[in-house]
């Protein structure tokens, strides 16, 4: 052994104990060590501002995996983290010397000097991209298999050089290239995956011993660490610093703490640290050296806390991530040391079984053979995880690869969130999301999730409330989805997980105030005093409506007052018109008095539509296709507000009294000549002005009339005429197809072409017109009907096309002297009694009525209401003189 090995070891001195950051292995080689040297003190690579954190971590409420949080004060956003999972050397450090009394310290760089070093540029290599630290950087960072092994935060990505000749090379080539010590000793053992090799000769050789231990009974739980540290030993004196030019400042920084704690609990000191630096903390330097690499560091004014980690933020290669590939294997690893692939074969036969697999006893002892066998044949002392899948898939999964993302999602990987106790130091703010959380039973998960609400129930509103607040203050915990409950207003449907970085997003949102509510009110309220556009200001107050903060509202209406006033673009007009319709709808949900809003919206619907037809002249393809957008908008926006107010039926679902208007007939109008009745005919005589106008573009015209037409406002033959107007030989065939294309297009707004479908009649005129389009307007026009029709569905296509070669449909097959059936407004000629018959009997057994045939009902008992109108019976006479002909439900009243 080595000079230098034997001091890193010395008993009669510190005990340097070189680890690789996030490992099982080394978490229990440092555990032993401990034990077998019991010092009077615990030195550990991190930030020393967390040195008054360090009692937390023996609460029963703290849980990992957590993390060091540290941020500058004046400035949130400014934050690192440091992870720690049950498997992390430092964690297990930690906990030892908190249960035996024995002092711990750390002694990395302080997070006051990392975080004014990136704010002034003087960027580490570590951090992202985005310009945040990756996790742990500055601190025993916890980047692995790309950086320099132990995992100081560097991630190399950088060619390594060849294990073969270092030392040919000049130090300052290497002074480019970031060292992966890991990635150079693997390849010098003949491995080609650092990893393989890292698991091979510790994690999994370590796993073969007794929980307590870091190898076999009675050998010196040292040696490990005396062999590791000879091994950087010889990559630091021939890569030096390995390219990361911080190290020096940082290992400095860790000698200086190492002697002031020398002098305060003499040499019977543990110093747990990235393997790479251990060399350079055995190295003899003096002070004044030292103190001259540290003199002149930038400093800020950070805060430092414990909050919650998961396992699959330490997963990550990037952002706060640690670049472990399989924290959930780690884990299992350093908790189940004892027949660790018996133990994990068995959760994953139990976590098949959950997802109704068809997984036995017998299955896991095969799997448990196969996998052993394989790790036999290719050398490896313990099966890993490359020898587990392949037994799965085997054996499990038939051969399948179904199962394997399931078991990588849940177990390798795992959604395991941690805790940390309440009385963890914690902005205001955060402390106030903590009591809300707790109150409306809303436990932040990793794993995510959908939350139904019903916004009827007291605690289902207030979960809504917060949830919204929160995403106002850029702490998106939840993200609304569409509900598969209902179309309700009084439903929400929200998708949670909470991610560790949202804690960075709470101390960051805590400059707004001190509770949720206050916060989120003093932010609208800002927002809504820089907003640019009339959009954003709409926008703004439906969310304020969403979060109930009547403060705020006042000031976003002033706002949107001020901004809908001076801004006479149609186009701004209607983009902001469907979100403050919907803020006047959900207010009426919520029990809010949105009387000032529906006003508002009114007046804005008047001016879009005196300002619509002009607006839609004149306009280029990208002009109409975005015009067509805000007329959709503006439609919907329309029907929303042109419904009964609150207090109609259907228009407050919480019965609640929510202002002024309540109690208003549908019919009233809300002022002079604005009720919803006069609200959707002035809209239906904008849109007839806009359909008949030559000047606008087919598009739009073509939209307008399909509109028209879904609202009942064309009449019989309504839309026959236009559509013969639209196509007519005069009609440029590019303007003529831009007609279909709004009429009939399949995009938002569309119906996927079912109009044509089921009218025969606008089928057959689309027909003809195309077979007459001229052979040299053609290629023109191909372009255009090709993107119409090809949003149409296949099926929806295919029974076109059947239509189309079948042409026009016969009539059905009548009694004599029968009156042909009655069309039905928008629809083919008349029901086809045949083709109805046909669906009876499905239609019968769905509904539970007795089966009975189609021409054979017993006259003598009453007809069931499916074949009364189709039988021709005796009672037929006294049918028609109640319902229409074409009445197959028998149940109109």
């Amino acid at each position: 052994m080595s000079e230098r090995s034997e001091r890193t070891t010395n008993r009669r001195g510190p005990v340097l104990l070189g680890v690789r950051h996030h490992g099982p292995g080394s978490a229990r080689a440092v555990r032993a060590a401990l034990e077998q040297c019991t010092p009077d003190a615990v030195l550990i690579e991190g930030p020393p501002e967390a040195d008054a954190l360090v009692p937390l971590a023996a609460q029963e409420g703290m849980r990992p995996p957590v993390a060091l949080l540290a941020h500058v004060q004046d400035d949130p956003g400014r934050a690192a983290f440091w992870p720690l999972a049950e498997f992390s050397p430092e964690w297990v450090a930690m906990r030892w010397a908190l249960e035996r009394g024995v002092p711990v310290r750390f002694i990395d760089l302080p997070a006051a000097h990392s975080l004014a070093m990136r704010e002034e540029g003087e960027r580490a290599d570590e951090g992202t991209a985005d310009g945040h630290p990756a996790a742990g950087a500055e601190a025993g960072g916890e980047k692995r298999g790309a950086g320099k092994g132990d995992a100081d935060g560097a991630h190399t990505v950088s060619p390594v050089p060849a294990a073969d000749g270092p030392g040919e090379q000049e130090a300052g080539a290497e002074a480019d290239v970031r060292v992966d010590p890991v990635r150079v000793l693997a390849e010098a053992a003949g491995y080609d995956d650092p990893e393989r090799w890292w698991e091979d000769v510790v994690e999994h050789r370590a796993g073969r011993a007794g929980a307590g231990s870091g190898g076999e009974p009675g050998t010196d739980a040292l040696a490990p660490f005396a062999a590791l540290a000879e091994a950087m030993g010889a990559l630091r004196e021939t890569y030096g610093d390995g390219g990361h030019d911080r190290d020096p400042v940082r290992e400095a920084h860790m000698r200086l703490r190492l002697r002031a704690a020398r002098r305060e609990f003499g040499d019977g000191i543990a110093v747990v640290c990235g393997a790479w630096h251990v060399p350079a903390l055995a190295h003899r330097t003096t002070v004044a050296a030292d103190r001259q690499l540290l003199k002149g560091l930038p400093k800020a004014k950070v805060a430092m806390t414990w909050v919650p980690w998961t396992h699959r933020r330490l997963s990550r290669h990037s952002g706060y991530g640690a670049g472990i590939a399989s924290p959930g294997w780690y884990g299992h690893l350093f908790s189940a040391p004892d027949r660790p692939v018996a133990r994990w074969l068995t959760k994953v036969a139990g976590l098949l079984r959950e997802e109704d697999y068809a997984v036995s006893s017998a299955h896991v002892i095969e799997a448990v053979r196969l996998a052993e066998g394989l790790a036999t044949v290719r050398g490896r002392p313990l099966a890993g995880l490359t020898e587990l899948d392949d037994a799965v898939r085997a054996v499990m999964g038939d051969g399948s690869d179904a199962p394997s993302s399931l078991i990588h999602d849940r177990l390798v990987v795992g959604d395991v969130l941690g805790e940390v106790p309440d009385d963890a130091p914690a902005v205001p703010l955060q402390r106030d999301i903590a009591r809300s959380q707790r109150s409306l039973r809303l436990k932040p998960e990793a794993l995510e999730r959908e939350l139904e609400l019903d916004l009827r129930k007291e605690t289902d509103a207030g979960r809504s409330r917060l949830l919204h607040r929160l995403r106002l203050l850029g702490v998106p915990w939840g993200e609304p989805t569409r509900s598969r409950g209902g179309t309700g207003t009084f439903r929400e449907t929200w998708r949670l997980r909470w991610e560790p970085e949202l804690s960075v997003r709470v101390a960051e949102a805590g400059i707004w105030g001190t509770t949720v509510l206050s916060a989120a009110t003093a932010k609208a309220a800002s927002e809504a005093s820089g907003a640019a556009t009339l959009a954003e200001v709409t926008a703004l107050a439906e969310r304020c409506l969403l979060a109930e903060l009547p403060d705020a509202l006042p000031v976003v209406m002033r706002a949107l007052s001020d901004r809908a006033a001076l801004d006479a673009d149609v186009g701004h007009l209607a983009q902001a018109l469907p979100a403050l319709v919907r803020s006047v709808r959900y207010g009426d949900v919520r029990g809010t008095d949105a009387a000032a809003l529906r006003e508002v919206a009114v007046g804005l619907a008047e001016r879009v539509f005196v300002g619509l037809p002009p607006a839609c002249a004149g306009l280029d393809a990208d002009g109409a296709a975005e015009m067509r957008g805000h007329l959709d908008a503006t439609h919907q926006a329309v029907g929303l507000l042109g419904q009964p107010e609150t207090g109609q039926a259907g228009g407050n679902p919480t019965g609640r009294q929510t202002g002024p208007h309540t109690g208003r007939q549908a019919d009233q109008p809300t002022g002079r000549r604005t009720g919803p009745r006069h609200l959707r005919a002035r809209w239906a005589g904008v849109l007839r002005a806009v359909g008949e106008r030559d000047a606008v573009p087919g598009l739009i015209r073509g939209r307008a009339a399909r509109l028209l037409l879904d609202e009942g406002e064309l009449g019989d033959g309504g839309a026959e005429r236009l559509m013969g107007l639209a196509l007519s030989p005069g009609t440029p065939p590019t303007d003529a197809a831009g007609w279909i294309e709004g009429f009939v297009g399949g995009g938002a707004g569309g119906d996927g072409g079912m109009l044509l479908v089921h009218d025969e009649r606008l089928l057959a005129l689309v027909d003809g017109w195309l077979t007459g389009v001229p052979d040299a307007a053609f290629t023109d026009v191909l372009p255009l009907l090709r993107r119409t029709f090809a949003e149409y569905e296949a099926g929806v296509r295919r029974t076109l096309g059947e239509l189309i070669r079948r042409g026009p449909s016969s009539p059905s097959h009548r009694q004599a002297g029968a009156a042909p059936d009655a069309a039905a407004p928008g629809f083919g000629p008349g029901l086809d009694r045949d083709r109805a018959a046909a669906v009876l009997p499905t239609l019968r057994m769905l509904l539970g009525i007795g089966a009975h045939g189609f021409d054979d009902e017993p006259n003598d008992e009453p007809n069931d209401g499916l074949s009364s109108g189709l039988s021709g019976g005796p009672h037929d006479d006294q049918r028609d003189a109640t319902r229409p002909a074409d009445d197959l439900t028998g149940a109109r009243t």
